[in-house]
């Protein structure tokens, strides 16, 4: 991570008035406190924060994830998984100085990165507390968790922050974003924010296990194939490189608002997801994850394949 300056800093809060840290541009005017589209403001809001192991293995490691939860999303997911921090706002507010307190008590557990789930709406302080924290000594790796609805402003000002970017790959179809997680223009949005990741750090490179730096894509699996799983992988092998580490991810069930919407109320089937994992392999992309499933009843367990050598 390149030293953080406090001019560096000033640009990222320019970005909160008006509000354009992602691309739905609010342009509320957050260092007044006003509230915009993801709910937050200008005082960080953390859910918790803690070692976690259930993070693809070579950002677990021995030691785990130093996750950080932050409260609110600039996604609005009807499946969402974590909706109670999400969407409901499940968390409390939190200083900077507890915020790079939490980093560096992860880093003390020795944890093998620092990874900041849902940072986007709260880049602006995230790289505040970042730039206090390594006056105190933060080493780790910086893991950036999101939603791959990202502006490429803010991206372009993150560039020697952020180690490792983990975004999703949700939607190849604009009108499902809207639908299932009303976020205009998502497929639009997302193909320049993973080639600006993808510039930054290239594929991701693993030294004795660990992830150290690169690109890391999660991809969902959606039932009726709503999640256009072709499309994204195509878009990553022909775009981005076919070296790209990607989750292919089996874990979707519906929770919170998903009942209201028949296509998505009920788990994926295994076939649909084993065509997901075809449609993978058939672009060249053999690097990264995949997820075993017997039946859509029994417990999914990743996998890291052997396809992923450890990188020099």
């Amino acid at each position: 991570m390149k030293k953080i300056t406090k001019e560096l800093v000033d640009e990222f809060y320019k970005l909160l008035s008006p509000c354009r840290v992602c691309p739905r541009a609010c342009e509320v005017d957050r260092l007044k406190g006003e509230i915009g589209n993801c709910k937050a403001g200008l005082e960080v809001e953390v859910s918790s924060y803690h070692q976690h192991f259930g993070e693809e293995p070579p950002l677990v490691g021995r030691h785990g994830s130093g996750t950080i939860f932050l409260t609110h999303c600039n996604l609005h997911c009807v499946y969402c998984q974590n909706y109670d921090i999400s969407q409901l706002g499940q968390g409390r507010k939190t200083t900077l100085e507890e915020l790079w307190q939490m980093m560096l008590d992860l880093q003390d557990l020795g944890c093998h990165n620092i990874n900041f789930v849902t940072p986007t709406p709260w880049v602006p302080q995230i790289v505040r507390a970042l730039s206090i924290a390594q006056e105190h000594g933060l080493t780790a790796p910086i893991v950036y968790n999101c939603g791959g609805y990202e502006s490429v402003e803010t991206l372009k000002l993150l560039d020697g922050i952020v180690d490792i970017y983990m975004p999703d790959i949700k939607y190849a179809d604009n009108s499902h974003a809207e639908k299932y997680s009303h976020a205009p223009h998502y497929w639009d949005v997302v193909r320049p924010a993973l080639r600006e990741m993808y510039r930054q750090v290239g594929d991701l490179i693993v030294q004795n296990g660990i992830a150290k730096q690169g690109l890391l894509i999660r991809h969902l699996v959606l039932p009726h194939n709503i999640a256009g799983s072709k499309q994204c992988f195509e878009f990553i092998s022909n775009e981005l490189s076919q070296n790209t580490a990607v989750n292919v991810m089996a874990q979707y069930y519906p929770t919170f608002k998903a009942h209201q919407y028949p296509d998505i109320d009920r788990r994926i089937t295994t076939q649909e997801y084993r065509q997901a994992l075809d449609e993978l392999r058939n672009v060249g992309l053999d690097s990264g994850f995949k997820q075993t499933i017997d039946t859509i009843f029994r417990i999914i367990v990743p996998e890291w394949t052997d396809d992923l050598k450890d990188t020099p």
